[in-house]
Parts: structure tokens; C-alpha cells; sequence
């Protein structure tokens, strides 16, 4: 089945050319295009120092740059969340490499605020056209264990955006330090799109008929599970709360590390911007449980994060350090219970759609609280700034994980079991 007949979403005849991979395979291909994808959309983390001289733009203007991506994506998450339903995995993720294409290329090429912001806005609907369809199609993948589907799609996207900026650093090393990694990554999702447009597709899910055809595709409005309840607020609260966190890291968090440290190494930089973000992927991997294990994941995260600025104060890169693993630990295991809890409530049918949903609500917090902090840069300085800005989100991880407790207290076999 050719891609533009899926995305036509009509048959067509068998191809002698086509790949049936195996479910390995095909695990591995949409683990690796979501990662990829966010790898893309990560490497400018370290370079945001570079491009605020090279541009002549703000602090402010960076968190402007950044938060259009988190806004695009968002809005992609409504627009075309569930199209992986009606024209099938492959079709979308295609379709997702082609535009995270054009957002590297103009993004390459930006020589002011408002190319860099579209190339940002191109990079965000790549991501959100991929998103419901990566974690869709490793549900389908792995019918009888959605735990491990839901921690596989964790594992990818944790660990895509915290290679980015790592990768980021490496290639800004390279000759023409603000395109080169753009022009190498373009480069990768053109092989990419090798393995997918030679894969045996498998039939969407949802199948639609010649007068169905442009409605399914039509916006819809966010979906709450009626079966997930409770358990897709808690996973949008503490997602959206430990995102604010990843937002900072990603944004404005690599000049404040380069003050605090003195350095102007890019690597360094970039490897200390993904600390948190690599401290959450890890932890998709251990095998943490407990009664109280989402409690005491925000808990940690609370703490981790009021010990930057202190950090800050001090001069403390040790310290820094330090309260960037923690807080990825913290975010990484509290997260992923209850989105894995998500997962296990959401009828396969709607899961792209609902968890494209829990998405929308998670990444407004690497937008609304990274502009409200990019703003307050200009008035009370970078450092002043850090310091409210975590004391606002320690608050409220502590806060959170007092509710968690109390919940896992009063009903030890409910949400928060950590199951």
C-alpha cells in the first residue's frame, strides 16, 4: 500500500517492494522515529546562547522562539492527533518526517526572529502529527502489555529530547555552528524515510468511506476517557508540572548553567541542559514500585528543583548537578505511573486520541510557565528570575505529591498504587 493512498485512505495493490517486518522491527522504527523526530527538535538547546549574539535577539525572544514549537505542537495535538486512526500508522509518521524535514531546513536558514520561529512552529507539528501516532502504534504492537508500550513511548521520547541537546553541542563544534547540525539532521530523516516507504503497512484502524473521508479527519475536541477518570488528571497535572521543568531546561536554563558554571563550551552546555531530561529516560527503566511511589517521586522532584537556584548561589556545579538528576528521576518514575495507568484504562481504539490529549495539557507546561519566566527575565534579571520560578514549581510539586500521599493513604489499592 503506497503512502498517498493511505493518506487518500483508499486500497491499493500490493507492492512487490514492500518490507513485512517483523514486530520487533517495527517496535524499533517507531520508537526510533519519535526520538529522532525530538532529537531535531532539541538541538537548538545549547546553541540558543550562540544565536541570541548571532541574531541580536532578547532572553525573551528565545523563550518566544521556544514556546512556539510547544505551541504548535499543542495545537497539532488537536488538529491531527487521531489522524493515525483513518490513514494509518506509517502514512502519519511519513508525512510527520517530510514537515520535521522543512522545519530543520528553515530553521538551518533563519537570519532573523520570525524564520526562526516558523522553522520552530514546522518542527512542532512534525512532532505533534508523530506523537499520537508513535504511542498508537506501539499499543498495537504490544495488545496484551500496554505497561510496556506506554514505557516504551516514555523511553523514546524521554530519551529523544534529552539526546538533542547532547548531539546539539557535538555538531555546533563543526564548521558553521548554528546550521551544520540542522543540515546533518535533515540529512538523517531522509534515510529514515527509507525503512518507512518500504514497509508492509498494517490497515488503519478506522476505516472510512468516500463521504467520511475529509470529516474524520476534521478537528476534534479533546477527549477524556470516561474509563480513565480520575487517572488522566492526575497524569495531566503532574505532566504538565514536570514539563514546566523540562521547558526551563530547554530554553533559558543553558545560559543560567554557563553563568553558573563558566563555561562556554557548547558539549558541556548541552550535556548539562539533558541531565534532567536523561535522569527521566533512565528511569523508564528501572523497576520502581510502591503504594506511594508517585508521591514520592513529586517529592523528590520538589526538592531537586528548589536546590538549582541553590546551586546558583553557591556556584555549586556539583550541587547543580546533583539536583538535575534527582528532579528527572523524580519527574521520570511519578510520570510514568500514571500515564502508564492512563494507558491501561483507554480502550485501544481511542488511544491516540486520548493520549494526544493528555499531551496537549502536558506540554502547555513547557510553554505558558517558560513564557511567564522569559518575561520576567527582562524585569528582574536571569538569576532572580530562576530563583521564583523554581521556588513556584517546588511549591506545587510539593504540593501535588501531599494530594498523591493522602490519596495513596486513604485508598492503597486506587490510582496511585504504582502498579
Amino acid at each position: 500500500m503506497s503512502v498517498l493512498n493511505e493518506l487518500r485512505m483508499k486500497p491499493s495493490e500490493k507492492s512487490r517492494w514492500s518490507w513485512d517486518a517483523s514486530v520487533k522491527s517495527r517496535l524499533m522504527l517507531a520508537a526510533v522515529v519519535i526520538s529522532t523526530l525530538l532529537i531535531g527538535a532539541n538541538l537548538a538547546t545549547p546553541l540558543y546562547p550562540l544565536l541570541q549574539v548571532e541574531l541580536g535577539i532578547s532572553p525573551f525572544e528565545v523563550t518566544v522562539a521556544f514556546s512556539a514549537y510547544v505551541v504548535t505542537l499543542v495545537i497539532g495535538l488537536l488538529l491531527v492527533g487521531h489522524w493515525s486512526d483513518h490513514v494509518g500508522r506509517r502514512a502519519a509518521l511519513v508525512l510527520a518526517i517530510v514537515i520535521g524535514f522543512a522545519g530543520a531546513s528553515v530553521f538551518a536558514g533563519a537570519s532573523s526572529l520570525p524564520t526562526l520561529v516558523l522553522g520552530r512552529c514546522l518542527q512542532g507539528a512534525s512532532v505533534a502529527l508523530a506523537t499520537g501516532a508513535s504511542s498508537a502504534a506501539l499499543r498495537d504492537l504490544l495488545p496484551h502489555r500496554p505497561d510496556w508500550a506506554s514505557r516504551f513511548t516514555l523511553l523514546a521520547s524521554a530519551g529523544g529530547v534529552a539526546a538533542g541537546p547532547v548531539i546539539g553541542g557535538l555538531l555546533s563544534l563543526l564548521p558553521d555552528p548554528t546550521r551544520t547540525p540542522f543540515t546533518l539532521y535533515s540529512v538523517v530523516l531522509l534515510v529514515l524515510l527509507v525503512p518507512l516507504l518500504t514497509l508492509k503497512a498494517r490497515p488503519a484502524i478506522h476505516s472510512a468511506t468516500e463521504a467520511s473521508r475529509l470529516s474524520v479527519l476534521r478537528p476534534r475536541r479533546p477527549v477524556v476517557s470516561r474509563a480513565a477518570g480520575r487517572a488522566f488528571w492526575t497524569a495531566s497535572a503532574v505532566g504538565f508540572l514536570s514539563f514546566a521543568v523540562f521547558g526551563f531546561t530547554l530554553s533559558l536554563a543553558p545560559t543560567y548553567f554557563a553563568s553558573l558554571a563558566g563555561i562556554d563550551s557548547r558539549p558541556l552546555i548541552g550535556l548539562l541542559a539533558a541531565l534532567v531530561l536523561a535522569a527521566s529516560a533512565l528511569s523508564q527503566l528501572m523497576r520502581v514500585r510502591g503504594q506511594h511511589i508517585v508521591g514520592g517521586g513529586l517529592a523528590l522532584l520538589g526538592v531537586a528543583v528548589a536546590l538549582i537556584p541553590l546551586a546558583g548561589a553557591l556556584n555549586s556545579v556539583p550541587l547543580l548537578v546533583l539536583a538535575c538528576l534527582a528532579a528527572g528521576a523524580g519527574q521520570g518514575v511519578a510520570f510514568r505511573t500514571v500515564f502508564n495507568e492512563v494507558s491501561l484504562r483507554v480502550e485501544a481504539s481511542q488511544h491516540a486520541q486520548i493520549i494526544s490529549t493528555l499531551y496537549v495539557l502536558t506540554y502547555l507546561g513547557s510553554a505558558l510557565p517558560v513564557i511567564g519566566l522569559g518575561a520576567a527575565v527582562q524585569v528582574w534579571g536571569l538569576e532572580q528570575s530562576v530563583m521564583g520560578f523554581s521556588g513556584l514549581i517546588a511549591l506545587a510539586a510539593l504540593a501535588l505529591a501531599a494530594v498523591s500521599l493522602r490519596r495513596s493513604f486513604s485508598s492503597p489499592a486506587g490510582l496511585i498504587s504504582g502498579r
